[in-house]
């Protein structure tokens, strides 16, 4: 579903999708382009859920619960405030965009996706991330796609990110 962002205040947007999409690239360039404040997710995590991620241990939802209300509430403040925003999260399931979307109902999803071997290489070759590749099977076994009653869009990673940035635009603007 689009988002018309004419005639409205600026978008509040959520990069999701399993670690190694591109997430945090898109969003950025995303933010950018549209001049909108930029979050990213990692930054919202308390230090022993990067430790527990660190040691190769998947987080639980008991874990992910107050991670998912700090960005709720980042969203939230930047719809209220008028000034949009953008934040990277994996938003896996639908109770954590459930979550999401109860601190900021106006929550628009663009979640990145791309095949287990392009994504898996990718995280195989970053540095200086805490989350290892031996994560990921339990990131793709988690994973809700959008449902069609959610905000947002679906973009294959396998184009470059401004093609991607490009075509999010687009999107937000029908």
């Amino acid at each position: 579903m689009a988002l018309s962002v004419e005639n409205q205040q600026p978008p509040v947007i959520v990069v999701m999708g399993v670690s190694g999409v591109g997430k945090t690239t898109v969003a950025r360039l995303l933010a950018h382009r549209l001049g909108l404040p930029y979050a990213e997710a990692d930054d919202f995590h308390p230090a022993a859920n990067i430790a527990k991620m660190s040691a190769g241990i998947p987080l639980d939802d008991q874990d992910r619960e107050p991670w998912l209300r700090a960005l709720g509430a980042w969203l939230g403040e930047r719809a209220g405030a008028g000034t949009g925003g953008v934040v990277t999260c994996s938003a896996l399931k639908r109770s954590y965009r459930d979550i999401l979307r109860d601190a900021c109902p106006e929550a628009y999803f663009l979640h990145l996706t791309g095949s287990h071997d392009l994504v898996g290489d990718r995280i195989a070759h970053r540095t200086g991330h805490f989350m290892p590749p031996s994560l990921l099977d339990s990131q793709y076994a988690t994973l809700e796609p959008l449902q069609a009653d959610e905000s947002g869009t679906v973009l294959d990673v396998d184009a470059d990110p401004d093609t991607l940035v490009e075509r999010a635009v687009a999107d937000l603007s029908h």
